[in-house]
């Protein structure tokens, strides 16, 4: 996911997919627990995105309130 994408995203549609991205996290961390991952970049993938996005929700709260 890219940033430009997600800043193209509403306030609503952010958390909508921060909180998809934490059940994909949680999912991961459980493949990865019992052995069944199969593509172990993808937990990378998923923290940075999430990080990604909460830089980006925390910035337009900041234009927001400015």
């Amino acid at each position: 996911m890219k940033a430009e994408d997600v800043r193209a995203l509403t306030a609503d549609q952010l958390k909508d997919k921060l909180a998809e991205l934490k059940k994909e996290q949680f999912n991961l961390r459980f493949q990865k627990a019992t052995g069944q991952l199969e593509k172990s970049s993808r937990v990378n993938e998923v923290r940075k995105d999430i990080a990604r996005l909460k830089t980006i929700a925390r910035q337009k709260a900041a234009e927001a309130k400015a």
